[in-house]
């Protein structure tokens, strides 16, 4: 019997095109060790297969979620997802509160909370160990899961380590829930989806201006109609 000739690994990619977005499979073939029959050594070999992600727009997610069976997953932090999700999602967060005490901790959280906290409303967060863990859970890797964020970028962060760990049904709403459209999925909170990343100081700055904008106005036209009025009350200020 003739040796086998040395295998190393070969691979192949297949695609195929649907009306959403181009799905890639790529096959590979590895060699373990092995052992020897009959005199001839041989080396065990394996296929695996990787899916790659498939991102789609929100009008496509409706449709993978209403007629391809896909489950939404929310990987935002906690007080986003309050804010607003999606009706009946799964809420498996990417990063997590941190809360660690040691002393340069500390002082990053101080520096955040005076800053993105206070401005933005932006919790300062870790990495959640548990991620993925936490969807083996509750998924299997042939589900269908769509995953959404706020801005795109977590959940497609998300689906590069669900894909390493072999789900192979994966897709990401491109820019995240940000684009959505108001009403264009059912959700749950105190506002829209898209308007969920937004909180601390930056949401009343337009109410601020609007108003301080009306004051100024009221004052120039109160100056200019009634200028004789307007200069008695400066001198009261004056004065005092």
């Amino acid at each position: 019997m003739a040796a086998l000739a040395g295998i190393g690994s070969c691979c192949s990619t297949l695609s195929s095109t649907s009306h959403f977005r181009t799905s890639w499979l790529k096959f590979e073939t590895r060699t373990h060790g092995g052992g020897t029959i009959l005199g001839t050594s041989y080396r065990r070999r394996t296929l695996a297969i990787r899916a790659k992600v498939n991102f789609v727009t929100a009008e496509e997610a409706k449709e993978l979620i209403a007629v391809d069976g896909y489950t939404v997953v929310d990987v935002r932090d906690k007080s986003q997802f309050e804010r607003a999700h999606i009706k009946s999602c799964h809420h498996v967060p990417l990063f997590i509160a941190n809360e660690d005490n040691d002393p340069g901790t500390i002082i990053k959280r101080t520096l955040h909370n005076n800053f993105s906290g206070l401005f933005y409303g932006l919790p300062f967060t870790k990495p959640n160990p548990e991620f993925v863990q936490s969807v083996k859970s509750q998924f299997s890797p042939q589900s269908k899961l769509l995953l959404v964020c706020q801005e795109g970028l977590r959940s497609t962060a998300a689906a590069n380590k669900l894909e390493q760990a072999g789900f192979e049904n994966i897709a990401c709403i491109t820019s995240g829930l940000q684009s959505v459209k108001p009403g264009a999925f059912d959700s749950v909170g105190s506002t829209e989806l898209q308007n969920a990343g937004k909180a601390g100081l930056v949401t009343v700055q337009g109410k601020i201006s609007a108003v301080l904008g009306t004051v100024l106005i009221c004052a120039y036209l109160f100056i200019t109609f009634f200028p004789d009025q307007a200069e008695k009350i400066l001198q009261i200020f004056q004065t005092t």
